[in-house]
């Protein structure tokens, strides 16, 4: 195992400790996880899901657990690091694989799962696991009911509640009672939520003194209270501590006991839940307790705490997954804001936007892009000089090596690469944390087409998901109304099957020569593909001279989505100078974040190098200088800019 002994941070606000795995989700919804033909993956685990839960609402969480030194093991690490989460205590062990689980959505109230946790890694979390310096900076510590189960992470949890308590912060405890997890089901049951047994309460009771928060299901309460009534198993529990005890009920909200147990549960501190229809319950609780945490750990009212808590667990149970489900802070706010709502909650195109918006990895303030994603200018380059088709691809090769020489790791840069020529420097992308970008399109199609099979979502299913989709359509809002009905609903089709297989889009456009053009057609373009319901997540548009171009184009992408990524500019082809000198007129314009030029850069070199007037160094060194200069060049533009009064 590599030992992590992490720094203190005094900002941080929660520590999750325990179950980290592997989420594997059926795709095909309503029928027996026998018959499941496809699975999406996602980080998954109750107090991993806290975690990011907490995260994207705005608290500064960490985790305490262990990944295997696996594949798995490192996605999970990958992925809490872009939702902002600290991976200080996320330990590697060598020893022993990353959990799995696999789940499967049959019906609204049957969830098969799968947990493959045998002698799995965050199974081992051990008291020597533990630095007191990172837990005593936090505010608060989460310990769960499945990390009881073994003397080790019994151990691991006990003694990290107590170095957080002791430093001053509070312990919170979720009861997490999975049965199966306690060896008391078949193993096919993993979705069972509720075992009787005195062994498992007398376990679970044993930190209770200490927690100053528990939250549980009221299957959970009754465990913990060791009695099936639920009021007689609330009052066992407050015999024994005087944590706030909070009490969730699905579709009926929440109920929460600061002090004496009533006779009636509505004398709690009662919040209503949302009417929403369930889709997958999964996850909700973890949601619950994201919510609920980030009004507790900010001193909110208890009915806020409560309200916030149903809210996420509402929005959570109208979708697929859970991690990836869990709401932002703008997104719970839009929610919470919301005079009406739709039942069918993940048929709200506007609070599925933004949750697609503010979910999304990184954040651009420039990009610059090497495209060598062109096909048929690559096929004629070759062939004016009689070279093999083949060797188109190892220049592509080339290309990603001087965008890495220029780059040199900076995730401000990125490529565009095709699947057909470009496969194998696609595949070695791979390999790097750059911006990376392939075409759909079949080049030159008007009306537009897909380089795909005639579905093309099930094009995109194939496609690695850190891969931009980039669409380039000939398109002109004053078209003949037919052509652009059928290239926007081609634009829409793909937009679809964008957002349903987790891809970003750059749409591109080109204005088709000999059409009219003034300072307001590019503007109204945008505007038109908005209006028909397409949200790319990037533009990459011509250069222009016009100021006044560019201030319709930012309009534009403000009124139609303020949460677009933002434009990059293409070539053309056009002579270095020129694309210079058009960096000017774009820079001052925040939503403009660099371009995305190829043949400016590459054309030059290959025609030399296909001839073999260049060898591999060659072409490397002439790409990387003259991207090199494109980039000075648009950074000295931004940098003028900026500084004008």
């Amino acid at each position: 195992m590599r030992d992590i002994v992490p720094e203190a941070d005094p900002s941080l606000e929660l520590i999750t400790v325990g179950r980290s795995s592997v989420d594997l989700y059926g795709e095909q919804i309503g029928g027996r996880l026998e018959e499941v033909g496809s699975f999406s993956k996602y980080v998954g685990g109750s107090p991993t899901n806290t975690a990011v839960a907490g995260a994207r609402l705005g608290l500064k969480t960490g985790l305490l657990t262990r990944v295997g030194a696996d594949h798995m093991g490192r996605f999970i690490r990958e992925q809490l690091v872009r939702e902002g989460v600290d991976v200080r205590g996320v330990l590697t062990d060598s020893q022993r694989l990353t959990a799995l689980v696999l789940l499967g959505i049959r019906d609204r109230e049957t969830f098969p799962l799968i947990f493959y946790r045998e002698n799995c890694a965050d199974m081992a979390l051990c008291e020597q696991d533990l630095h007191g310096s990172w837990l005593a900076a936090a505010r608060a510590v989460l310990i769960n009911g499945t990390h009881l189960s073994t003397p080790g992470v019994f151990a691991a949890s006990v003694g990290a509640a107590q170095r957080v308590r002791q430093a001053g912060g509070r312990v919170v405890f979720d009861i997490d009672y999975r049965p199966v997890l306690w060896g008391l089901t078949a193993r096919d049951c993993g979705e069972n939520r509720f075992i009787a047994d005195q062994g498992v309460t007398q376990r679970l009771q044993t930190v209770l003194p200490g927690c100053d928060l528990i939250v549980g299901t009221e299957e959970e309460i009754r465990i913990l209270g060791g009695v099936t009534d639920l009021v007689a198993a609330l009052r066992s529990i407050r015999a024994r501590t005087r944590a706030t005890v909070v009490c969730k009920r699905g579709a009926l909200g929440c109920v929460a006991f600061p002090g004496p147990i009533p006779d009636n549960l509505e004398q709690g501190v009662a919040a209503a839940g949302f009417a929403v229809e369930v889709y997958n319950v999964l996850g909700a609780g973890d949601a619950f307790m994201g919510g609920f945490l980030r009004g507790w750990l900010r001193d909110e009212p208890l009915e806020e705490c409560c309200r916030l808590g149903n809210a996420c667990g509402a929005i959570v149970v109208s979708r697929h997954g859970c991690a990836p489900a869990m709401p932002t802070w703008p997104e719970l706010q839009a929610f919470l804001a919301a005079r009406e709502r739709k039942f069918r909650l993940r048929e709200d195109s506007q609070l599925e936007h933004l949750h697609w918006a503010t979910t999304r990895a990184g954040v651009y303030e420039e990009l610059t892009v090497l495209a060598l994603d062109h096909r048929s200018q690559f096929a004629d380059l070759a062939g004016q000089s009689d070279a093999d088709m083949e060797r188109i691809s190892r220049f592509k090769v080339l290309g990603l090596r001087a965008l890495d020489r220029v780059a040199q790791g900076d995730t401000r840069f990125g490529v565009l690469l095709d699947g057909r020529y470009g496969f194998e420097a696609l595949a070695r992308a791979a390999d790097h944390r750059y911006w990376v970008g392939r075409p759909i399109e079949i080049q030159k199609s008007r009306p537009l087409e897909f380089d795909s099979s005639p579905d093309v979502a099930t094009e995109l299913a194939t496609w690695p998901l850190n891969q931009v989709v980039k669409c380039l359509v000939h398109y002109h809002p004053d078209d003949e109304a037919d052509l652009r009905a059928r290239q926007e609903r081609q634009l829409l089709r793909l937009f679809d099957a964008c957002r349903k297989t987790g891809h970003e889009l750059l749409i591109e456009v080109i204005l088709p020569s000999g059409m009219p053009v003034d300072e307001h057609t590019v503007a109204r373009a945008i505007g038109r593909i908005y209006q028909v319901g397409v949200l790319p997540d990037w533009w990459k548009l011509e250069p222009s001279a016009s100021s006044a171009t560019w201030a319709n184009i930012e309009s534009a992408i403000k009124a139609g989505d303020p949460l677009c990524r933002g434009v990059v500019l293409l070539g053309l082809s056009a002579p270095q100078q020129v694309l210079v000198d058009s960096f000017a007129a774009a820079a001052p314009f925040r939503v403009v974040k660099g371009f995305a030029v190829g043949r400016t850069i590459f054309e030059p070199v290959a025609r030399e190098w296909f001839a073999g007037s260049i060898d591999d160094e060659g072409a490397v060194t002439g790409m990387a200088e003259r991207l090199t200069t494109l980039v000075q060049a648009w950074r000295d533009a931004r940098g003028v800019a900026r500084a004008a009064p």
